[in-house]
C-alpha cells in the first residue's frame, strides 16, 4: 500500500499542513524540516500524485470539497451543485470525506495547508475550536457550508432551519389540527438540527401547543436511528398524534417502525420531515416535508468561493441563506 502524507507526518513528528508545505517546497518551511520530510518520504517510497506536483508549480484549479459523508443523498445533491458550477468556470472538484477514520481537522489541513486545492468548501455541522484554528491557519480561500449558529465573519452558506420549521409545525396545528406533536431531533451537537428544534418548541409554545417531555427523542439523521426513536413514541402509552422528524431519512425510518406494527400513515399517526431527498415523493404514503433547495446550496457555495479564488481571496465575507418551502403531500 502506498505511503501516505500522515503516515509521514507521524514518523517525521511534524503536522500534516507541515508535510504538505514541505513536499510543495514552500519557502516557509525551514530548511532542516524539509529536508527531514523528505528523507522519510523518500524512505516510505512516497509518490506524490502527478496533479499535485502540477499545481505547486500554478494557480490551482482544483476546489477541495469536504462532507461527512459522500454516498448520503443530501450530500450527493450537494456534490452535483458544487462539480457543475466547478466545470462552468473551468474548474474540477476533489471531493474528501471526513469520518471515523480521517477527522475534519486532518482533511482540511490535507487540502489547503499543500496548496493543492484553489479553494475549498466545507461542510460542517458546527464550528469547534480546534476548526477553527485549522481554518485560520491557512490563506486559501474557503467557504462553509453549515448551520446559523457560530460561524464567525466566515463566508457561509446556510438553510433557513428555523422558518421553515416554525412553518411546518404551524401546519401541524393549524391546518391538520394535531395537538400532540413529537419531535425526533438530529444529533446533538449538529446547528441545523438544533436551530430546527428550537423553531418546532417555538412553534408549539406561541400556539399553546403543550409539548411532553418524552416527545422530545434524539436522533442522528440516520433512518436506523429515526426507526428506533419512533419505536419508543409509538410503544408509550401516550403516544403522539404526529412526528415531525428532522429530516427525511429518520421520516423513513418512522414509517419503518410504525408499519412494523401494522398502523396506518397519515391514519394512525401522522408524519413528516424535512429535505425533501428525492424518495420522499415514493415513499407509501408519499411523504410531506420541507423542501431544501439542497442542489442550489452547492451552486451557491461553489460561485462564492470561485468569486474569492478569481479575487486572490480579496472579495468580503458574505452569509447567504438558501430558501425552503413545504411541500404537502399524503403523510400527515
Amino acid at each position: 500500500m502506498a505511503a501516505t502524507i500522515k503516515e509521514i507526518a507521524k514518523i517525521a513528528k511534524v503536522s500534516i499542513a507541515t508535510v504538505s508545505r514541505a513536499l510543495s517546497n514552500d519557502p516557509k518551511v525551514i530548511e532542516e524540516t524539509k529536508q527531514l520530510v523528505l528523507k522519510v518520504a523518500s524512505d516510505l517510497n512516497y509518490n506524490p500524485n502527478l496533479l499535485a506536483r502540477n499545481f505547486v508549480k500554478r494557480k490551482s484549479n482544483l476546489i477541495g470539497l469536504i462532507l461527512p459523508d459522500i454516498a448520503d443523498e443530501f450530500f450527493s445533491e450537494i456534490i452535483r451543485g458544487v462539480d457543475d458550477t466547478a466545470l462552468r468556470s473551468n474548474y474540477f472538484t476533489m471531493v474528501i470525506s471526513s469520518h471515523k477514520n480521517r477527522s475534519l481537522v486532518e482533511s482540511i489541513q490535507t487540502l489547503m495547508g499543500g496548496g493543492l486545492a484553489g479553494g475549498v468548501i466545507i461542510l460542517i455541522p458546527y464550528l469547534s475550536e480546534d476548526i477553527k484554528s485549522a481554518l485560520n491557519n491557512e490563506r486559501i480561500p474557503f467557504v462553509i457550508i453549515s448551520g446559523d449558529n457560530g460561524l464567525g465573519s466566515y463566508s457561509t452558506i446556510s438553510i433557513d432551519n428555523y422558518n421553515a420549521a416554525y412553518e411546518m409545525t404551524q401546519y401541524l396545528i393549524t391546518q391538520k389540527n394535531y395537538t400532540k406533536i413529537a419531535f425526533i431531533t438530529g444529533p446533538a451537537d449538529n446547528n441545523d438540527a438544533a436551530i430546527r428544534q428550537l423553531a418546532f418548541k417555538e412553534a408549539c409554545r406561541n400556539n399553546g401547543i403543550r409539548i411532553k417531555k418524552s416527545w422530545i427523542v434524539e436522533g442522528n439523521f440516520s433512518k436506523e436511528s429515526g426507526e428506533e426513536a419512533c419505536r419508543k413514541l409509538i410503544d408509550s402509552k401516550d403516544k403522539p398524534e404526529a412526528i415531525f422528524a428532522a429530516n427525511d431519512m429518520m421520516a423513513l425510518g418512522c414509517y419503518e417502525a410504525i408499519q412494523s406494527k401494522g398502523l396506518k400513515i397519515p391514519k394512525d399517526i401522522g408524519v413528516v420531515g424535512f429535505d425533501d431527498i428525492l424518495l420522499a415523493r415514493f415513499m407509501n404514503p408519499p411523504l410531506t416535508t420541507v423542501k431544501v433547495h439542497i442542489n442550489e446550496l452547492g451552486i451557491m457555495a461553489a460561485e462564492l468561493l470561485i468569486s474569492k479564488i478569481e479575487n486572490n481571496n480579496s472579495s468580503a465575507n458574505r452569509k447567504i441563506k438558501v430558501s425552503s418551502e413545504l411541500v404537502i403531500r399524503k403523510s400527515c
